[in-house]
């Protein structure tokens, strides 16, 4: 049987005064697998931030319940942040103290010394520490993530909460960043990430799509993939925003969108189609070299579809 690591229950969360209160967080329930990577899947203003600074003992819920490790939020507080790591979307290290400054003080304000738990950051330290001297605020993108991410760490947690780490990175850091957390995984640590990039919900192990602060699915990537009721056929005709306009007007579309350097269509399953239709149908409205294929659903089209139910 699989040990939970984190339980929430009918987490309920609104801003602002009585009568201009802003619904951040609606009845959000989900649970996380001890050691597995969870990851909170929606645009900003999802919610997503919202959640994280409940969890990790900053903000206090309106309702609901959640324990972490066995342990309640509001509670056992203090024994949580203990064994909690949390690394904020926004870059908050001392921008004027060095890489190694950095993960000192965060090291101390834990009881604990670099050297202690050097081997749980050792992989992602030794990048960065040929330039440990560098104040942090002179630091790349990259190099900001990788030393937010070992300060998160120093003291050893049980569970890391990850607040959009790849946002404003280059693709070659994010792809490291992502092979970290699966190392990091590998050692027991249970790891819940949020981001709005639909590719990085393929790298974890579960994930829970998440839109106007309310949980649409809970599955694994390739379960909510398989499981998309309709045929999608990408196309390329021209400009998009021609193409779309067109396909609004086709008989047989479901729904229509752009997706990229495509237009996505896509069809009732139960219907008997091929793609000659559309290229017909396209033909007709006086467009030349149509490229049309048959695709299947991403993690992306999966959250369109569920928007608009």
């Amino acid at each position: 049987m699989v040990m939970k690591s984190i339980i929430v229950k009918n987490l309920t969360k609104t801003y602002g005064k009585k009568n201009e209160k802003i619904l951040a967080v609606e009845d959000v329930s989900f649970d996380v697998d001890s050691g597995e990577i969870f990851g909170l899947i929606g645009p900003d203003g999802a919610g997503k931030t919202t959640i994280f600074r409940i969890l990790t003992t900053v903000l206090l819920p309106d309702s609901g319940a959640v324990s972490i490790e066995n342990l309640e939020i509001v509670k056992d507080y203090k024994k949580l942040r203990k064994i909690l790591g949390y690394m904020p979307g926004k870059f908050s290290l001392y921008q004027d103290l060095t890489i190694e400054e950095n993960l000192e003080f965060f090291a101390s304000v834990f009881n604990t010394t670099i050297t202690e738990n050097y081997d749980l950051i050792k992989d992602i330290y030794i990048q960065i520490e040929p330039f440990k001297n560098r104040r942090a605020g002179k630091l790349s993108g990259g190099m900001k993530q990788k030393l937010a991410l070992c300060c998160a760490l120093i003291h050893k947690p049980k569970v890391l909460f990850l607040d959009e780490p790849t946002t404003g990175v280059d693709p070659v850091s994010r792809k490291e960043f992502w092979e970290m957390l699966q190392r990091l995984k590998k050692q027991g640590i249970t790891i819940v990430v949020a981001t709005p990039y639909m590719d990085e919900a393929a790298l974890c192990d579960r994930i829970a799509l998440i839109q106007h602060g309310k949980i649409l699915t809970i599955d694994t990537p390739e379960n909510i993939s398989n499981s998309y009721p309709d045929h999608i056929f990408e196309v390329k005709a021209g400009r998009i925003s021609t193409v779309l306009k067109a396909l609004e007007n086709f008989e047989e579309k479901k729904n229509v969108y752009a997706y990229g350097e495509f237009v996505h269509l896509t069809i009732d399953k139960n219907r008997t189609f091929s793609k000659s239709h559309i290229i017909e149908y396209l033909e007709k409205e006086g467009f030349k070299n149509i490229e049309i294929n048959a695709v299947k659903a991403s993690i992306e089209d999966s959250f369109i579809r569920l928007l608009s139910n």
